[in-house]
């Protein structure tokens, strides 16, 4: 009997456990999902007979050996920080390992290892990082197959609230982790724009009005530059573009809000000194309102500032209420995630969204073309969501693949080459995760 241990039962994890439960009951296999929280994997396990819920320490290296020695492939949902802890037992125990995260360097370290022992480590298995990565190269593999030149590659992703579930001035609910939507853009961004280089510090990444994308069947949105665009340039190979950029989507009034949010410096994660004497959020944004009149002078206009769109966004939070900070010796940034997980949360039969847009821009034989490819997926629940959906089937469908050997590749890998993304882009259409493509002349 072949065994998954799939490490994190989280709100990414929720669609992947459904999936491998089946799989496992169809195969006669066995699901192991561990998660610090024993009632919430037991939650996620509890329908499927081939699965079991366990709790330990990830950190307790005896329980972690004895559960990896164990099994036949490991998948980390766990923080990306302890994503090497697994990794190096994986390759001391010559287990396959999947991951939805960004390969690392550490993990990167342990490549000739993996190579050697003919193992699949497999990084950037989601959605973004992930489906983004599989759908772009089935379309730039298409058009260099047809002799297509391409200029320009601009990969915009987001996830958002359903219109159907959209009651807040924000214009966003929270369907991932929130300390990564208050730090979001905070490394500032670089990417390549009409053989340019730009690079965007983090007081100006929300702030261009210009960057608004429509999205076909759904409405206009504003995009944000991700951190390193650059790097992907290589994975891609498409060294002669002279646009290259991956952004995330929000709706538009949200990257307005959030850019005034950065300006009044409630995202800071070194200010305790500062906001320490706050007792109730008044104070926190009064304390926040003055340091930004001082340091702008005469060209502060609080009015203009705290125009009717940002005082609605601003009163939702309830930064305006005279209500006790609950908990002190906290930053703003910690504060502001508070907030944010207690007026931003999804209700029980909200809907969330992913909107993913590949566009690129290419000539041939004489021709400019421009190929849009567009995936619209929509959650079931505040449970069921469609971020859980794109983040955990991959994972699940890939998995299926290597322990039937229909996925045979050894190494350490992303899922940029046909062996991997056929397959799995192909089983995601009968999941209803399927793109709209078209084409046109420019």
């Amino acid at each position: 009997m072949k065994t998954i241990l799939l490490f994190g039962a989280g709100k990414s994890a929720t669609s992947l456990i459904d999936y491998l439960g089946k799989i496992c009951e169809e195969n006669e296999w066995k699901l192991l999902v561990c998660d610090s929280n024993l009632a919430l994997a037991q939650t996620k396990t509890k329908n499927f007979l081939a699965a079991e819920a366990i709790s330990f320490d990830v950190s307790n290296d005896e329980k972690r050996h004895a559960y990896i020695s164990q099994a036949d492939l490991v998948i980390s949902m766990l923080p990306p920080a302890l994503h090497f802890l697994v990794a190096v037992d994986c390759v001391a125990f010559s287990k396959n390992l999947l991951t939805a995260s960004y390969l690392d360097e550490k993990i990167k370290t342990l490549e000739a290892e993996i190579r050697e022992k003919g193992l699949i480590f497999l990084g950037e298995m989601g959605l973004d990082p992930g489906i983004d990565h599989m759908s772009a190269m089935k379309m730039i593999h298409a058009i260099k197959n047809e002799g297509g030149k391409m200029t320009s590659f601009k990969s915009h992703c987001g996830g958002l609230v359903s219109p159907e579930s959209d009651d807040n001035p924000w214009h966003y609910k929270i369907t991932w982790n929130p300390a990564n939507v208050v730090m979001a853009g905070s490394s500032g961004a670089v990417y390549r724009e009409n053989g340019e280089k730009v690079e965007t510090p983090y007081t100006e990444i929300f702030n261009d009005e210009k960057n608004i994308v429509d999205v076909p069947g759904l409405f206009p949105l504003a995009w944000y530059a991700n951190r390193d665009s650059l790097s992907y340039i290589d994975t891609y190979e498409l060294h002669d573009v002279t646009t290259f950029i991956r952004t995330t989507l929000r709706y538009p009034s949200f990257c307005r809000g959030w850019n005034k949010m950065i300006m009044l410096d409630l995202t800071n994660k070194n200010d305790h000194e500062e906001i320490k004497n706050c007792k109730t959020f008044e104070d926190w944004l009064k304390v926040k309102k003055n340091k930004l009149a001082s340091h702008a002078g005469s060209d502060f206009n609080e009015n203009e500032f705290f125009n009717s769109e940002f005082s609605e966004q601003i009163n939702y939070l309830g930064l305006n209420e005279q209500e006790k900070i609950p908990v002190v010796n906290l930053d703003s940034g910690l504060l502001l995630q508070s907030v944010l997980e207690k007026k931003l949360v999804m209700k029980p039969e909200d809907k969330d969204m992913i909107v993913l847009l590949h566009e690129i821009e290419y000539s041939i034989d004489g021709e400019n073309r421009k190929t849009r490819s567009c995936l619209l997926v929509k959650g079931d629940d505040q449970v069921h969501t469609a971020m859980a959906k794109t983040v955990g089937l991959p994972l699940g469908i890939v998995a299926k693949l290597i322990l039937e050997e229909k996925i045979k590749l050894t190494g350490l890998h992303i899922p940029v080459i046909p062996e991997i993304y056929e397959p799995v882009l192909q089983e995601l259409e009968f999941n209803n995760i399927k793109f709209n493509e078209t084409t046109e002349t420019i």
